[in-house]
C-alpha cells in the first residue's frame, strides 16, 4: 500500500521525452481526488527525461490520481492512502482572525522572522552553520531569494545558477543613487528557457531542512540586485519561471510567496507585470499559500485581493513599529514588518541599529498587533554577514526573542490587538477577540525607551488579576502577586520594561 502523511508531499515521477526543449515544449499534470477534495496540479521537467508532479493532501483517507500530458509518456493512474499528520506537522500557515496567522490545524502561529537572502547559495559548511544557528534561535520564518544576489558584501558568484549556461562575459554595475542601479551586459551566456534542475533541487533540500526545524520558507521570487540578467528577462521568460517555480515548490507546506524584495526598484517591471505574476500564482498554486510583495520606498497597494498580508519595509529613518496601528487600520490585514532595519554596524543607515533598538522594535510591533522581522549586518573580515550569507549570528537581539515568543504564545485566542483606550504614554495590547469586551482577560503593557518608576492600574472593582513585570532586555520576569480594584505596580525606572496583567479566570 502506498501511503503519505497529511500535509506531506506525494510525488509521481515518470519518464518521458528529453529531446528539444521539454521546459517549453512538453507538459505534465495530474488530477488528485479524495473524498473531500479534487485538485489539478501542474508538474515540471526535472532533467534527464524525468517529469514530476507533486501534491500536498489536506485530508486523510483514500486518494486516486490520473496523470497525463504531452510529456512523451502516457496516461498514468494510481491510488494512495493519506495517513494522519506527523506529531510536529500542523499544516500550512494561513491568515486567521483578520490580522493574524494559524496553521491549518488551528494552532496559532506567531511569526518571528529573519532575513538571509542567499544563505542557500553558500558552501555546504556555511549552510550547516546557518541551520544550526536557526536551531538555536526563536526564528520560525526566514526570507530568502530564489535568484542569486549581487550587492555590497555579496559580490562573488553563487554555488550554481538557475539556468543552463555560464555567467555573462562582462557586466558593469553602476549606482545612480543610493537605491537605483543600472546594468550593462555584454554576451548573454544563460538560456532563460532552460532551467538547471540541480539548482532547484538544492533549494528544495533547504526548504525541507527548514521544515524539519519548524521554520516557514518565505521565498522571494524576484529582486533588483542582479548582474546575471534574471531581473530583466522577457515577459515570456518570466512567466515560464513563475510556473516552473510554483510547480516545484507549492506542495511543500512551509512555503510563503513573496513576489519581490523591493519591487519598486526593478525598472523593467510594471504594475501590470506584478499583477500578471499574481494572477499566475493564484491560478497555479492549488494550496493558496500566503502571498505578499515587499517595497523599498513606495508601498504596493496592499488592499489588492491577492495579497494575503502586508510585507513592509519601513519608509522612515526612525519610525517603524510605531506605525503598525495605522497600517492595520488602512489595510485590514496582518502586518509583517519584514524589514525594520538591521542590527549591525555597516555604513548604510538601514544596517546599523543597536541590539537594544532591534529588541525594542520587536516588542513595540508585537504590542501593536504586528509581526516584526530581524536582520543582522555586522562587519566581518570575510564579508560574511547574516543578512545575506547566514552562518553565525554575532548580535544580541536574537538571543532575546525566545522571551517574546513565550509571551506571544500566552495570548488568549489567536493574537494581540493594540488597545488605544489605555494611557497616552504607553503601548498596550489585548486579545484581538476580546477587543470589544469592557474588561479583558489579558493586558500586555510595554514602556519602550521610557522609564516609569511605577504605574497605576484600574479595570473594575472585583476582578482579580495576576501581575508580572518583564525586563525584556535582561529577560527577567518578576511575579507581583494578585491585585483587584485600583493598584500600583512599582517599576525599576529603566528602559524596555513590560507589565503583563492576566485575569485569574484564564489559564496560562
Amino acid at each position: 500500500m502506498v501511503t503519505v502523511r497529511k500535509w506531506d508531499v506525494f510525488e509521481i515521477s515518470v519518464h518521458g521525452a528529453s529531446e528539444g526543449n521539454p521546459y517549453l515544449e512538453r507538459t505534465v499534470s495530474a488530477v488528485f481526488e479524495g473524498s473531500s477534495e479534487r485538485i489539478s496540479v501542474d508538474g515540471f521537467y526535472d532533467g534527464n527525461g524525468t517529469y514530476r508532479v507533486r501534491f500536498m493532501p489536506s485530508f486523510e483517507g483514500e486518494y486516486t490520481y490520473v496523470l497525463d500530458g504531452s510529456y512523451g509518456g502516457g496516461r498514468v493512474e494510481g491510488c494512495f492512502t493519506v495517513l494522519p499528520p506527523a506529531v510536529d506537522s500542523h499544516g500550512p500557515v494561513h491568515v486567521a482572525g483578520g490580522y493574524h496567522f494559524a496553521y491549518a490545524d488551528g494552532t496559532p502561529y506567531y511569526p518571528l522572522g529573519t532575513t538571509c537572502y542567499v544563505w542557500h547559495l553558500q558552501s555546504d559548511e556555511r549552510i550547516s552553520e546557518t541551520l544550526q544557528s536557526l536551531r538555536e534561535s526563536a526564528f520560525n520564518k526566514i526570507r530568502f531569494c530564489i535568484f542569486p544576489k549581487h550587492y555590497d558584501y555579496n559580490l562573488g558568484e553563487p554555488r550554481s545558477y538557475p539556468y543552463e549556461g555560464t555567467p555573462m562575459d562582462s557586466s558593469v554595475l553602476t549606482r545612480d543613487n543610493f537605491y537605483e542601479y543600472t546594468f550593462k551586459t555584454e554576451g548573454n551566456a544563460f538560456d532563460y528557457t532552460r532551467f538547471n534542475p540541480e539548482y532547484f533541487r538544492h533549494i528544495e533540500h533547504c526548504i525541507l531542512e527548514l521544515q524539519r526545524l519548524g521554520i516557514e520558507a518565505d521565498l522571494i521570487m524576484m529582486h533588483p540586485y542582479d548582474r546575471w540578467g534574471f531581473s530583466s528577462m522577457t515577459p515570456e521568460q518570466d512567466d515560464l519561471y513563475w510556473r516552473y517555480a510554483i510547480a516545484r515548490f507549492a506542495a511543500f507546506r512551509n512555503i510563503w510567496w513573496s513576489l519581490a524584495n523591493e519591487y519598486d526598484l526593478l525598472p523593467s517591471k510594471t504594475l501590470s507585470d506584478w499583477e500578471r505574476y499574481a494572477s499566475i500564482l493564484c491560478a497555479s498554486d492549488p494550496y493558496q499559500h500566503l502571498r505578499s510583495i515587499h517595497n523599498c520606498r513606495a508601498f504596493y497597494d496592499h488592499s489588492r485581493p491577492w495579497i494575503t498580508h502586508c510585507s513592509i519595509q519601513r519608509q522612515d529613518l526612525y519610525r517603524s513599529s510605531e506605525q503598525v496601528n495605522e497600517w492595520r487600520a488602512r489595510y485590514r490585514k496582518p502586518i509583517v514588518l519584514d524589514e525594520i532595519a538591521y542590527e549591525g554596524n555597516i555604513q548604510h543607515g538601514w544596517g546599523n541599529i543597536t541590539p537594544e533598538e532591534m529588541n525594542r522594535r520587536f516588542w513595540e510591533a508585537a504590542c501593536r498587533g504586528g509581526y516584526p522581522g530581524h536582520g543582522e549586518t555586522y562587519m566581518n573580515p570575510d564579508d560574511v554577514l547574516w543578512w545575506s550569507h547566514g552562518g553565525l549570528l554575532h548580535g544580541e537581539s536574537w538571543k532575546r526573542l525566545d522571551l517574546l515568543s513565550e509571551i506571544l504564545c500566552m495570548t488568549p485566542g489567536i493574537g494581540l490587538a493594540p488597545y488605544e483606550h489605555c494611557g497616552w504614554d504607553e503601548v498596550c495590547a489585548v486579545p484581538e477577540s476580546e477587543f470589544m469586551l469592557p474588561v479583558k482577560s489579558y493586558y500586555l503593557y510595554y514602556y519602550s525607551f521610557m522609564r516609569p518608576s511605577f504605574r497605576d492600574f484600574y479595570f473594575d472593582n472585583d476582578t482579580p488579576f495576576r501581575v508580572r513585570v518583564i525586563d525584556t532586555w535582561n529577560m527577567l520576569i518578576e511575579e507581583r502577586g494578585i491585585h483587584t480594584g485600583r493598584f500600583r505596580i512599582e517599576l525599576p525606572g529603566k528602559q524596555y520594561m513590560a507589565v503583563q496583567i492576566i485575569r485569574q479566570t484564564v489559564s496560562c
